[in-house]
């Protein structure tokens, strides 16, 4: 029997009138209130009247991606490559930019459902994947994108972005720096905490060196900048003689900073590396060292580990596919 909206607004202790805004205008809802709402929605397993007509005449022609930061070049090229892919089967891309927030992601998620897509892909945020398996378990195919999957449930495509945090790290250890300094943040972003791990590896490996952690909140050029901003402000002691940047955004904020704002070398006095190898990359002031991801093949790949489960949703068991990363060495790090 299908559940009404008023067994869902009871469940959430929230009015009707509440449960539909959180459906067509969450920007009007508390944060909270969304997130429970939506909770509620997935353990009823509300289904809403326009998408049940939809059910009716089966699934859409239509995939679902939600990306951390849409403003990122690199989730632009996992997207492409997701319609690439997707194009082949007749198939189109709807994308969804949590900005790196678990309501957000929430929401897009519960309205992709709705629209009864052919499947989702996600980059999630954090590690409670509760809800995506609830929504698998519920027929709808989910693939996670530059994530792998903890507990091997879900399909994934992704990077080994310890291995890329140790590379990028090793690569500075081996130019002979030994003040290394991580820049990058929130750590609650799993990408973002592996790359440090993978980074503290490397370091860990060379007697004398130490890294330092410098958090963002968000993987932004203008908190690259402020971070940037504040190693100037430093004591010429007290500064690293090395930086990994959690991505290439980062990375042109603090060589923004660095170069336009003091007067430091990069990379005489400081070297510089990020991560992703996003076409700004190469394009910069000082062009940037970066590891690079494929990111238009993660996206195809996503797209085509969706489409088989989707064939054959019983048969298929999730797998998880991983690339490694490649180093890409400018003149930020051997200039």
């Amino acid at each position: 029997m299908a559940v009404s909206v008023r067994e869902v607004a009871a469940a959430a202790s929230v009015s009707v009138g509440t449960v539909s805004n959180v459906l067509n205008r969450p920007d009007k809802v508390a944060p909270a209130t969304v997130e429970r709402v939506l909770s509620a929605i997935d353990d009823l397993g509300f289904v809403r009247n326009d998408a049940a007509r939809q059910l009716r005449a089966g699934r859409s022609r239509s995939i679902g991606l939600v990306v951390l930061d849409v403003r990122n070049p690199f989730f632009t090229e996992v997207a492409r490559g997701a319609e690439d892919r997707a194009d082949a089967d007749g198939l189109t891309v709807l994308l969804g930019n949590s900005d790196e927030d678990a309501a957000r992601e929430s929401a897009y998620v519960a309205s992709f459902e709705e629209q009864r897509v052919h499947g989702v892909l996600v980059s999630p945020i954090g590690d409670d994947l509760a809800r995506l398996r609830r929504l698998r378990e519920r027929g709808v195919p989910v693939v996670l994108v530059d994530r792998v999957a903890p507990d091997g449930v879900l399909s994934s495509v992704s990077v080994d972005d310890v291995a890329g945090g140790r590379l990028a790290a090793a690569h500075l250890l081996g130019l002979g720096r030994r003040k290394l300094a991580f820049v990058g943040g929130p750590s609650g972003i799993r990408q973002v905490a592996d790359r440090i791990e993978g980074a503290g590896l490397a370091v860990d490996d060379v007697p004398g060196a130490s890294l330092e952690v410098i958090s963002t909140e968000a993987l932004t050029v203008l908190e690259g900048r402020a971070a940037g901003m504040a190693v100037l402000e430093r004591a010429a002691g007290d500064r690293p003689d090395a930086v990994f940047a959690a991505n290439d955004l980062l990375a042109v904020g603090l060589l923004q900073a660095l170069v336009m704002h003091g007067e430091l070398r990069v990379p005489q006095d400081i070297a510089l590396i990020g991560y992703d190898d996003i076409d700004f990359a190469a394009a910069a002031v000082v062009p940037l060292s970066s590891i690079r991801q494929p990111a238009a093949l993660i996206g195809h790949t996503a797209v085509d580990l969706l489409l088989r489960e989707a064939a054959d949703a019983e048969r298929f068991s999730a797998e998880q596919i991983v690339f490694q990363p490649e180093l890409i060495v400018r003149a930020s790090t051997i200039g």
